[in-house]
């Protein structure tokens, strides 16, 4: 192991404040508040809330796949408002354009010329609801936008704003009158989530919370934008061992020579995948990537990722990755 001693992942004693520029611990209070503050809107799913702020800290995109009434919007609704952020929410239909996700060029007769006219996507956090419910066309408009953090508008590239975050619902594939996402699009997001249903004693507490209203009509900024650009500007700075960089390199890899899968893991896969993992290290408080965080971030990462032979069932998807998971050797 790289670390010369210590845990596996750990910098080197002797170069540990030669990369170290920020203290975790002052910033693990405000992510902590964070943290509960979602943790009081979308009860019983502390996992799922986790990985989402991995997802924010790793400046990445997050699909969000469920049956109608799991708390998809509520979620992304949340966060939003407890970053202090612009929230922008498009209905996305079979009738939908691109030009009503994007904007474009609007023609102003009082003056003769066209005016710029920027769409929803030029937001802080997106919620793209039900985007496998628009024509393939549409939903490859955020392709730009998710990818580079702009979009041309008559022939010049408009920024985004910082930070950037697109929320996608999804409704699972067997409903009708959905479009699947291609896979180029799967790959823009950082990880999927999958919220489930609560257990009968959560339903109980999501009833007696909303006697009274909803819990989100509550909830109070604890943070702002300019908090998440420092937090993920630190994230970036997490120490990655060579040797757990090669284990990354390595999980990537095996999914290539699967014979079950039509489809492994493309290089952004690793990329974003050791990102994520920087990112669930940060939350926990360390200053350094352990191979435990990056088996934990394998299935959120990489599921929507490849593709297996014999339909994209998920619980085929998660056992081939377990036995990855299993048989590259972890750095010791």
């Amino acid at each position: 192991m790289g670390g010369g001693g210590g845990a596996p992942g750990a910098p080197p004693p002797s170069a540990e404040r030669a990369w170290i520029s920020y203290p975790v611990g002052d910033m693990k209070l405000p992510l902590d508040e964070l943290q509960s503050a979602l943790g009081k809107v979308l009860l019983g799913k502390e996992r799922e809330i986790r990985l989402l702020l991995v997802a924010l800290l790793a400046d990445g995109h997050v699909l969000i796949e469920d049956v109608p009434g799991t708390g998809k919007t509520t979620l992304a609704r949340a966060l939003a408002t407890a970053i202090g952020a612009d929230f922008r929410r498009i209905q996305f239909t079979p009738d939908l354009l691109p030009t009503d996700v994007t904007g474009g060029a609007v023609w102003r007769p009082s003056t003769g010329d066209f005016e710029i006219r920027p769409g929803p996507v030029f937001t802080q956090v997106l919620l793209a609801d039900e985007i496998n419910r628009a024509s393939p066309r549409t939903q490859s408009a955020l392709l730009e936008a998710m990818e580079e953090r702009q979009v041309s508008l008559d022939g010049r590239s408009h920024a985004l704003p910082s930070p950037f975050l697109v929320l996608a619902t999804q409704n699972p594939v067997e409903f009708h009158g959905v479009f699947p996402l291609p896979e180029a699009q799967l790959d823009r997001f950082l990880l999927k989530l999958v919220l489930g249903y609560p257990d009968e004693a959560t339903e109980r507490r999501i009833l007696s919370e909303h006697r009274d209203g909803r819990p989100i009509d509550h909830l109070v900024p604890v943070c702002t934008p300019e908090t998440v650009l420092g937090w993920q500007k630190s994230v970036r700075a997490i120490h990655v061992d060579p040797a757990v960089e090669s284990y990354v390199v390595s999980l990537v890899r095996a999914t290539r020579n699967r014979p079950d899968l039509r489809l492994g893991a493309s290089p952004r896969a690793g990329i974003v995948l050791a990102r994520a993992a920087q990112a669930l290290a940060f939350l926990d408080g360390r200053d350094h990537v352990l191979p435990d965080d990056v088996q934990a971030m394998l299935l959120p990462v990489l599921g929507h990722r490849i593709h297996a032979r014999d339909g994209q069932d998920p619980s085929l998807v998660a056992r081939i990755l377990d036995e990855l998971r299993k048989s590259v050797p972890v750095p010791a």
